[in-house]
């Protein structure tokens, strides 16, 4: 039999001076309670109850072990309820992995977080490659590129493209590309951690999907403001999230090219690996992301 069931129904047989009593309190059969007191003694190899017609008495032995399953259940008592508070209010600290250049756009959902639940807190880490979230101790990654993991749970935030751009000095000095075969013989600043490589892809005019053209040149990093600032200053052709560069092409720094084919959509997804029992710090963490992102701000910007 259960020990824990065990150890429960000998406290209330103590507690309820008496089997029948007990058997009521458990809403269970006297005889029942007869045989889990039966089995903890079993088990125990001693008598912790001495037992007449009319009463029952703690042995000494099971007086001593009577206060210990006291302090025992009290303390799983305790441990459901934190349980259950973190489940209904988000408490402890969020493991979140973000891509680098996704950091600064959710730092407001972070500081509302923080604000609307002073229990908790977050540690978040940026990389570039998409981290094991169980291996790592992460409870939530978010992401701008598909996970190659099919098991983890992923849940759409909203969809962006990147802008083909340059600068009016490199139109002006190398000339504007007509066609998107053209970007071959250009200057293309790359990002290291394009999904497709060297390979930029398109969607066509007429609405074909997936229009590739290999492209190089004398910049590649792992940094978006490098290729931002190396645009502007003529370098080459970039191809950047737009949200990234929205004011430069407001402010004509950068100008769109080619823009009748439209750089092929991704998405930023909340990655985590299980959707049962999802803790309320990730749950609600998610929920301020969504609505965040549905709110727009600098990521309805981001197919300018």
């Amino acid at each position: 039999m259960d020990r824990l069931a065990n150890m429960t129904t000998f406290v209330r047989v103590v507690e309820c001076s008496g089997f029948s009593a007990a058997a009521r309190r458990l809403h269970i059969s006297p005889a029942m309670v007869t045989q889990h007191v039966h089995a903890l003694e079993e088990r125990l190899g001693v008598r912790l109850l001495n037992r007449t017609t009319r009463r029952i008495s703690l042995t000494e032995v099971g007086k001593s072990y009577y206060e210990r399953c006291l302090d025992i259940l009290v303390e799983i008592e305790e441990a459901d309820q934190i349980a259950t508070a973190l489940q209904t209010s988000p408490r402890g600290t969020l493991q979140v992995n973000v891509s680098p250049l996704i950091a600064r756009s959710i730092a407001p959902v972070v500081a509302k977080y923080l604000t609307m639940y002073p229990d908790a807190a977050i540690d978040m880490t940026g990389t570039e490659r998409m981290v094991n979230l169980v291996e790592e101790g992460f409870d939530l990654a978010v992401r701008m590129t598909p996970t190659p993991d099919s098991s983890l749970i992923v849940r759409k935030l909203a969809s962006w493209r990147h802008v083909l751009c340059c600068s009016r000095d490199y139109i002006t000095r190398i000339g504007m590309p007509r066609e998107i075969a053209e970007l071959s013989k250009h200057n293309c600043l790359r990002y290291t951690f394009y999904p497709f490589g060297d390979a930029w892809h398109f969607n066509a005019p007429d609405g074909t999907r997936d229009r590739a053209v290999h492209v190089s040149g004398s910049l590649r990093t792992t940094s978006l403001e490098a290729l931002r600032l190396a645009a502007i200053a003529g370098c080459g052709v970039l191809l950047a999230p737009g949200y990234s560069i929205s004011e430069d092409l407001r402010e004509g720094r950068l100008v769109t090219i080619l823009p009748e084919f439209v750089p092929v959509e991704f998405a930023i997804n909340a990655i985590y690996p299980h959707r049962r029992h999802m803790p309320a710090k990730v749950r609600c963490f998610i929920d301020l992301l969504k609505r965040h992102f549905l709110d727009g701000g600098v990521w309805k910007r981001i197919e300018t």
